[in-house]
């Protein structure tokens, strides 16, 4: 199948397009490769795709266009029927929406309307796009589950990638264009993000600066290795979502509906306290990392764990990869990519 891949240089994207290159699948990448964080991270992991490709005699096409420009995106999808759009870019960051909401608008806002508006009128069969474990917000009743009603985000950042699943269901009902959301749950591994707590740690571990650790290490995250991650989203977007045909309008279900639509969590159903992650990363460093503790982040939230049942009963998988196994390939992956 020929497949549109949006953030192809991201960290997600990336492992996404690999697996789809290895089962032979065409893909095609779109990313405008911003400077968010170290654009040689991003070019390094589109070196490696278009190495594959070669490897493995599966097409690797990539447009370097910005979502937000309409016009580019129409053009991609003039040129390329596609069999299954997955929507990975956006602006990431919890954090960093608090400095520059706007960002947000654009990333996460403007370019999810040219995709949608896109698959719409090119009558893509299925949709599926990133959303996030941020959107449960203010919800403690764990593990966090997709039929739990969502409707207290804690930053901008959620709120943009709620407004998505929103958007979603409202052109699911309208032109009955299957979508799928994934509410991903703290995603780590190799070729990860530079501004993500594992890298950060693993690079002042090793250079003997101090990691700040916030809430004194008593958060916990359902942590979920990337290609658990990047295997779900595949096995999602095989699957075409339909309309649930037991759907009660008088009480309606947030994960489901009467239109094509869906959500499900992908996350490794096993969260883990911060201090017990930094306990894996020093072990798989060898060195013993100087902790500066400090409160809660504003716009944190203090635990998360996602309840994976649907996803396990819709697709027959769930992520499995032990944290401890998770943080040793990536510290070797970036031991090895930065000569350390």
């Amino acid at each position: 199948m020929k497949f549109l891949v949006t953030g192809a240089a991201g960290f997600i994207g990336y492992t996404v397009a690999t697996q789809l290159l290895k089962r032979g699948d065409e893909v095609v990448g779109f990313d405008v490769v911003n400077d968010y964080y170290d654009p040689a991270v991003k070019e390094a992991r589109l070196v490696e795709l278009q190495k594959l490709s070669a490897e493995t005699g599966t097409k690797f096409t990539l447009v370097r266009q910005d979502l937000a420009d309409q016009a580019a995106v129409d053009a991609c999808f003039a040129q390329h029927p596609f069999d299954r759009v997955i929507h990975l870019a956006a602006q990431a960051g919890v954090r960093y929406s608090l400095v520059n909401p706007r960002a947000y608008v654009r990333s996460n806002i403007d370019a999810f309307v040219n995709i949608i508006e896109a698959c719409r009128h090119n009558q893509t069969p299925h949709l599926t796009y990133a959303s996030t474990s941020s959107v449960y917000g203010a919800n403690t009743d764990m593990p966090f589950s997709e039929h739990a009603p969502t409707v207290h985000p804690l930053q901008f950042y959620a709120a943009t990638k709620r407004a998505n699943e929103l958007m979603a269901h409202a052109y699911s009902h309208l032109y009955r264009l299957p979508t799928t959301g994934l509410r991903f749950f703290t995603v780590y591994g190799p070729w990860g993000r530079p501004d993500m707590a594992l890298f950060l740690f693993t690079k002042n571990i090793l250079e003997g600066k101090p990691i700040q650790v916030f809430n004194h290490g008593n958060h916990t995250r359902d942590f979920t290795y990337v290609t658990d991650i990047a295997e779900g989203v595949i096995r999602a977007s095989d699957q075409i979502a339909q309309p649930n045909p037991a759907w009660d309008s008088g009480n309606p279900d947030p994960a489901t509906s009467n239109a094509p639509w869906r959500l499900f969590n992908i996350g490794n159903n096993n969260p883990v306290k911060l201090s017990a992650y930094i306990e894996a990363i020093e072990d798989a460093l060898g060195k013993k990392a100087i902790q500066e503790l400090l409160p809660l982040q504003a716009g944190d939230v203090p635990d998360t764990y996602a309840n994976v049942t649907e996803l396990q009963a819709a697709v027959g998988y769930k992520p499995a990869t032990p944290v401890k196994q998770g943080v040793a390939n990536f510290v070797a992956w970036y031991r090895q990519f930065y000569g350390v």
